[in-house]
């Protein structure tokens, strides 16, 4: 998916941040006014003074609206809370906050929401490339009709949840504690596939280096990483916050600080037996401002930025030094992986725009990206050629793909998505892997491809893979169909792949999945891994009842309905927490963040139908797997409560999968029922407000899962999801779309 480059690097005011279209914001019905959706939305994740301090209030006036709505509390929010925190502040309160307000509800400046906005794993991307227009709020006194209003709310969190809602049973982000706390793995064998790395269950994406607080790999993460069979760690980098940018230094403060960090973690993840590796999409594009004192440097133009053209030979040196100085500097570092064609602007060939340049303009495609590759290969070497340096084909076309790995030094190693192009059919439907997937079992023709013509170049080839959890759903720590990813695995380790990327920034939490993986790697069969996980984790009286839970949902999983599309948009992320919207809301679905109600976008390739069919059919299976784990826990003994948090992985995975069928269905009878009359209609509406009941059930059974375990809802760069009052919003939700139904 090519985004363009939207953001200056050096804004100056709240002026200079990306607006995009520009909307109106949308309404929420269900509570009297945006002050007290704002208020719920917030209750546990930002301080009441901090919000009173924003909407010009009192605290009492902020913890007034809150009890008057029913809701306890509300939490403490810790200060690690708050840092892991931003993501889900801003895109909750994206409709409600002007940017002024966001800011003073973050303590930000503008700059630092800029580089978020940028860097943080495209954030603005997933916000839809736009920020909807907000008026600004300001606090009033309500009026006997809000104090009415409030009251209803009240009555109904009591009615819905006994045990009230605003209060945390556990606190948000309890699980960073529980992975962090000191652990001591067992010996662990060696496996002749190396490297086996993954990202942070839990780390911060855009500056992870910046605060030694925010440590993405704490030492008691690693042991468990290490048990699962993960040798290798990798987190972002972006050249200029890792060294001098030579052309405005200010860019760069605090490298020094990054640098030092690095290092410490580096040795750290050594004791584990665990290497680091940095992400490279580089260099970063300029805004054309920056062209303005240095035209000599401006490659490709795409919006307002520009890439920093390759070809020219201060910015080959500046790639070369650069790199040469970070191994230099951290000679232990395991070393890099890149990205030459992302969605990131870099290169004057990365969104295929070179045309604007007259330098690249005139080189193949394939040359100046294995240049670039092999400029970053040349610093490693400067520097004592310790770090391995993995070149990823990662959108790189078909018919580049052999002149560009044939271009790349020997030294170097290769890596493809295994599972890209491969041809599948779900409910009938044709079509084509074209990102991460577990429901479709690689390698595909694509990987083994470019893995042959890697090989016959005398280079070391590595799959990617997810072992854990995917873009097919992400708001759960793992998805338990643990045989289709043994598959996976059996087929990497019979192709001889050397080396295997287990995930994404998705998927890394120590789960079964990366347990099987490391047994099959390690010479098990299929049926023997997931044996011998089963039993080390839940028992051996257990284990061959969790193994044919793990069948069930496998056997579901295989007819989930991908499509590049569907996964990035669809509501299987936000699951039940996706409001139901009565009337269109005219926004588009974004990347993995804001699903709306845009049906035509979450389908793809496939009819409406038939996307609801098959998200039904594997909603049953993960049903019916729980259903099998429920029977088991009377015989699990002391491994009981490890059960029940795999039980509630399996149910959370139903939810989202129900869920989003459920809204698919009724936004396509919202539609249908436009133009429909008399008896169509009422049954069309009737329909719709049985499907808003289960939603809302749905809500309440998630709710519970979420209090009890915090994992769920989370992914490292989205941060929640949604929270419990979420979905106790939901309920607020889906009563107001039953009333409106049947009082028309």
């Amino acid at each position: 998916m090519f985004v363009p480059a939207l953001f200056a690097a050096l804004p100056t005011g709240v002026a200079d941040l990306p607006m995009g279209s520009a909307p109106a914001a949308l309404a929420t019905p269900h509570f009297p006014d945006r002050l007290h959706a704002f208020v719920w939305r917030n209750w546990q994740l930002v301080p009441p003074e901090r919000m009173a301090s924003v909407v010009g209030a009192r605290r009492e006036d902020i913890l007034r609206m809150g009890h008057a709505m029913g809701l306890q509390g509300p939490p403490r929010i810790t200060s690690d809370q708050w840092r892991r925190s931003y993501v889900t502040i801003i895109r909750r309160n994206w409709h409600i906050l002007p940017y002024e307000q966001l800011l003073d509800l973050l303590g930000w400046t503008p700059e630092q929401m800029a580089f978020t906005l940028r860097e943080d794993d495209f954030l603005f991307v997933k916000l839809g490339n736009l920020k909807p227009r907000c008026e600004p709020l300001r606090y009033t006194k309500p009026d006997a009709s809000v104090v009415a209003a409030e009251k209803a709310i009240a009555t109904v969190v009591a009615r819905e949840f006994r045990q009230g809602v605003g209060s945390l049973r556990r606190p948000l982000f309890q699980f960073v504690r529980d992975l962090s706390a000191p652990y001591k793995a067992p010996p662990q064998r060696q496996i002749p596939v190396t490297p086996r790395f993954c990202y942070s269950y839990f780390g911060l994406y855009g500056d992870p280096l910046a605060d030694p607080h925010n440590d993405p790999y704490p030492n008691g993460y690693l042991a468990r990483l290490a048990e699962a069979g993960v040798d290798g760690v990798w987190l972002q980098a972006v050249l200029y916050k890792l060294h001098p940018f030579p052309w405005d230094s200010r860019l760069s403060e605090g490298y020094q600080n990054r640098l030092a960090n690095l290092r410490r973690l580096v040795a750290r993840a050594k004791r584990h037996g665990i290497r680091v590796y940095l992400y490279l999409n580089e260099p970063r594009a300029m805004p054309l401002r920056f062209y303005e004192q240095h035209p000599e440097l401006r490659g490709a133009v795409e919006g307002d930025h520009a890439s920093l053209c390759t070809s020219v030979p201060e910015v080959q040196a500046y790639l070369r030094d650069a790199i040469a100085a970070i191994a230099s500097a951290v000679p232990d570092l395991g070393g890099f992986f890149t990205i030459t064609m992302s969605e990131n602007l870099t290169n004057c060939w990365s969104h295929h725009g070179a045309s604007s340049c007259p330098r690249c303009a005139q080189r193949p495609g394939a040359e100046v990206i294995a240049e670039v590759n092999r400029l970053f290969y040349d610093g490693i070497q400067a520097a004592g050629g310790k770090q391995q340096l993995i070149v990823w084909d990662w959108a790189w076309p078909d018919d580049w793909a052999e002149c560009a790995i044939r271009a790349l030094p020997r030294g170097v190693s290769f890596m493809s998505v295994s599972e890209w192009s491969l041809p599948i059919q779900r409910g009938g439907v044709p079509a084509v892997v074209g990102e991460y997937s577990i429901s479709a079992v690689g390698p595909g023709p694509r990987a083994q491809r470019h893995w042959a013509i890697a090989k016959d170049h005398g280079l070391r080839v590595l799959a990617k893979i997810q072992a854990g959890a995917t873009w097919e759903m992400s708001a759960a720590p793992y998805i338990p169909a643990v045989r289709l990813v043994a598959e996976h695995a059996r087929n990497l380790r019979e192709s001889g792949v050397d080396g295997v990327m287990l995930g994404w920034t998705v998927g890394g939490y120590p789960s079964p999945n990366l347990e099987v993986v490391r047994n099959v790697l390690s010479g098990m069969t299929v049926d023997e891994a997931m044996s011998a996980v089963a039993a080390s984790r839940y028992g051996s009286s257990v284990a061959p009842a969790v193994v044919e839970a793990w069948n069930l949902a496998s056997d579901s999983f295989r007819e989930f309905p991908f499509h590049i599309q569907t996964v990035y948009t669809g509501p299987q992320h936000a699951g039940p927490s996706n409001l139901l919207w009565l009337a269109p809301t005219g926004y588009h679905a974004t990347m993995v963040g804001i699903p709306y109600d845009d049906l035509d976008s979450w389908r793809s390739v496939y009819p409406a139908e038939v996307l609801i069919q098959q998200m039904r059919t594997v909603a049953e299976g993960f049903q019916t797997a729980a259903t099998r784990l429920q029977s088991l826990l009377d015989d699990a003994g002391s491994r009981r409560s490890a059960l029940e948090l795999e039980l509630g992985v399996l149910r959370t995975c139903a939810l989202h999968f129900g869920s989003t069928a459920d809204q698919a269905e009724f936004i396509a009878l919202r539609n249908a029922a436009v133009g429909a009359v008399g008896d169509e209609r009422a049954r069309l509406r009737q329909r719709m407000a049985s499907l808003a009941r289960t939603e809302l059930e749905r809500a309440k059974t998630l709710y519970d899962l979420q209090m009890a375990d915090t994992r769920i809802g989370f992914e490292a760069t989205s941060h929640y999801y949604y929270v419990p009052l979420d979905l106790a919003e939901k309920v607020l939700n889906c009563l107001d779309v039953i009333r409106t139904l049947e009082r028309e």
